[in-house]
């Protein structure tokens, strides 16, 4: 017999969740399927790798020495793909993923066109729901991975950039400000301000800077806090106030002439979007291909 990558990642989830029965359910596998694979690697190598009992199990010597090559293929074989999956277009499957509120309706709807065509054989099933409901489906392996808005911290979930954002101004086409070339804090103060509820990745982002740039929101006259993109966008449109929001939340409005999308003098409200799964997953070739995809374009090129 010989080695396999299949058996050392088997046997690395076992040593990971410290579990047969949890292994299997993590590698959508049963657990007598497990347990025999771990034996193989074990006559292969001819000496246990772990000790059993009925309350636990615990890596043996020979264990705790494959453990670290065992998870160096894991790794290898994690960027093996990644660097590939550029290179193939004629890939098949399935993607299941989640996405929060803002990355769902306003981003996702309009990358997953460019990313239809070079990978045609390739469909995406999309459910947006908050972070919280992303990680459940996630755990319980009815998600493949999601897209989230903030870092999540989870021992049992790997967190990556995948792309990157920069929120803007937004005014009435007729505001006051709407044809000035040049915007300071100082020039908003006066201003109504209707904002995201605070906790929202939206808000935090805008706070961080304003607190950079040595202004804190309280200075800010807010008369709003609105739980979701779409009520802010009508409360703006009807002359209540100006926001904060990401420009590819108005594209259309812009394009109406409803809003004007303006840049704030010295101040940067940049934020990031994450993938999240499952740390020890092994993303199926397609997911890992879509991904990339998401790294390597420009998202204000595309929108």
């Amino acid at each position: 017999m010989a080695l396999n990558f299949h058996q050392l990642h088997i046997f690395y989830t076992v040593a990971e969740k410290g579990s047969f029965s949890m292994a299997a359910q993590a590698l959508y596998m049963t657990q007598p399927a497990v347990t025999m694979q771990v034996q193989s690697l074990e006559e292969y190598f001819g000496t246990k790798l772990f000790q059993r009992s009925t309350k636990k199990i615990e890596l043996t010597e020979a264990g705790r020495a494959l453990l670290p090559f065992a998870k160096r293929s894991i790794e290898l074989i994690k960027e093996t793909d990644a660097a590939m999956s550029k290179f193939t277009r004629m890939l098949e499957g399935r993607l299941q993923l989640g996405a929060s509120l803002t990355i769902g309706e306003y981003i996702l709807p309009r990358l997953l066109g460019p990313f239809s065509k070079e990978y045609p054989s390739i469909s995406v099933s999309l459910k947006v729901m908050n972070t919280t409901q992303i990680m459940e489906e996630i755990f319980n392996h009815q998600l493949t991975f999601g897209l989230v808005e903030a870092p999540v911290q989870h021992p049992d979930m790997r967190t990556e950039v995948v792309l990157n954002d920069e929120l803007k101004l937004i005014v009435p086409a007729d505001h006051p400000l709407a044809d000035r070339e040049k915007i300071t804090i100082e020039d908003l103060l006066p201003y109504p301000f209707i904002l995201r509820e605070r906790g929202s990745g939206t808000r935090q982002v805008m706070e961080q800077e304003l607190e950079r740039v040595g202004v804190g929101s309280e200075r800010l006259n807010i008369v709003m806090e609105l739980g979701s993109t779409g009520a802010i966008k009508s409360a703006v449109e009807a002359g209540l106030g100006v926001t904060i929001l990401s420009p590819t939340a108005v594209r259309h409005e812009k394009a109406l002439g409803i809003f004007k999308v303006k840049s704030i003098d010295g101040v940067t409200f940049t934020r990031h979007f994450y993938s999240i799964y499952l740390q020890d997953a092994l993303l199926p070739l397609a997911a890992v291909t879509f991904l990339n995809f998401l790294r390597e374009h420009d998202l204000q090129a595309w929108l």
